[in-house]
């Protein structure tokens, strides 16, 4: 999914550029994923599957590196909005539950 076809919104959560940067971060691990059915479609012999398990490790590398990237761009975007110092920390508190919760 190209990221022309979705319609970025203005928001709070993240700025155009991040959403950009991700989206594009994402397409590209789409594109990883496609590759990775091919190759499970096309595997014959035992060695095809060191290629599947290869490129499987390297999208999920890639996923876990986008959502550290979403994280990142959350803590900057969130806290650097904040109209003062109270809500910077809830929403860094808020953004590290997150962390913990799905890392």
């Amino acid at each position: 999914m190209a990221d022309s076809q979705l319609k970025v919104v203005e928001g709070k959560a993240l700025n155009a550029q991040q959403k950009k940067d991700l989206l594009n971060r994402l397409a590209r691990i789409e594109g990883q994923l496609r590759g990775v059915q091919k190759l499970i479609a096309l595997a014959d012999t035992p060695s095809d599957c060191d290629a599947v398990a290869q490129q499987m490790a390297a999208a999920r590398k890639a996923l876990d590196r986008s959502f550290v990237q979403l994280l990142t761009s959350a803590i900057l975007t969130q806290t650097g909005d904040a109209a003062d110092l109270e809500e910077a920390q809830a929403r860094a508190a808020h953004l590290a539950a997150m962390l913990d919760r799905f890392a």
